[in-house]
């Protein structure tokens, strides 16, 4: 699990070294964005990735690795969004501290389901991941477009940290 967890923390700090310098670049403009126009974003980047993945061609130089990577920083912005919806996060040292604090709840999840699948990610396709989180994406946009109310399912949060998983085990198998 040491592994993993290194691997895991690898690609994190990868992710969030793009979004902090994003951050400095545009400030925290992202705060204007509501929930469902995350889940759209995340919901374009996926299905770029799916194209490339299925036409193995693309136009624009950005690579899969590159979506990756700004999935898992749009799952991190959707869960400041739930639990910090009206925080000022202008300050990047406040800023830099939460996202650590949502990358930490989001690992903690993440081990206690490796340890429940045995780490079955490591065998999968990597498409099977993308597919895996555009069917998460699905689930969100029905939660939305019932004011997130559910019956028996996981709330957005979940789906989010979810998605935020297994793109970073797609990064894991992309990069090592």
């Amino acid at each position: 699990m040491n592994t993993t967890v290194e691997q895991y923390k690898t690609q994190i700090a990868q992710c969030k070294d793009i979004f902090m310098k994003k951050a400095q670049d545009y400030g925290t403009s992202w705060q204007i964005l509501r929930l469902p126009s995350l889940t759209d974003q995340i919901y374009i980047k996926l299905l770029r990735i799916r194209n490339i993945e299925e036409t193995k061609t693309q136009k624009i130089e950005d690579s899969i690795i590159c979506e990756y990577q700004g999935v898992v920083n749009y799952c991190i912005i959707a869960l400041l969004k739930i639990h910090y919806s009206d925080a000022d996060f202008s300050n990047l040292l406040l800023l830099s501290k939460k996202y650590d604090e949502q990358v930490q709840r989001v690992l903690d999840l993440m081990q206690n389901k490796n340890q429940d699948y045995g780490e079955a990610w490591r065998v999968m396709r990597v498409s099977s991941l993308t597919d895996l989180c555009l069917m998460k994406i699905q689930r969100l946009k029905s939660i939305e477009d019932n004011n997130g109310k559910t019956i028996a399912s996981e709330g957005a949060e979940a789906n989010y940290m979810d998605i935020m998983n297994y793109c970073v085990f797609a990064l894991i198998r992309l990069c090592n």
